[in-house]
């Protein structure tokens, strides 16, 4: 994981790692968050967002699959403390924007 990380943070252009709300939001169709998207070089989730997305009660089985489709198109990061890089940009970026960890990781 570290190698991609490192992969990640070195790539030029628009990366973005979206939190809950930004999936919820795009795959309900929100037009500002789907033209942001559409150029990006790299698109990534947290397991903790696939995980909080897949426990919201009502969805239905089109969501799921929606979901599923989504989760093919974009690189799911698992967050483990031996992911140095990951680990010190996400303090990096807390302390620049100065977020909450839960407002991050969401």
């Amino acid at each position: 994981m570290q190698s991609q990380c490192k992969e990640i943070f070195e790539m030029s252009g628009n990366r973005y790692l979206l939190d809950t709300n930004a999936i919820v939001a795009l795959l309900q169709g929100n037009s500002q968050l789907v033209q942001l998207l559409q150029n990006a070089d790299w698109i990534g989730i947290s397991v903790i967002s696939q995980i909080k997305f897949l426990a919201f009660s009502g969805l239905t089985q089109a969501d799921h699959q929606l979901f599923q489709q989504f989760v093919q198109r974009v690189e799911v990061i698992n967050l483990v403390s031996t992911d140095i890089l990951l680990v010190e940009k996400i303090i990096e970026i807390r302390q620049q924007f100065r977020l909450k960890l839960q407002q991050f990781l969401s």
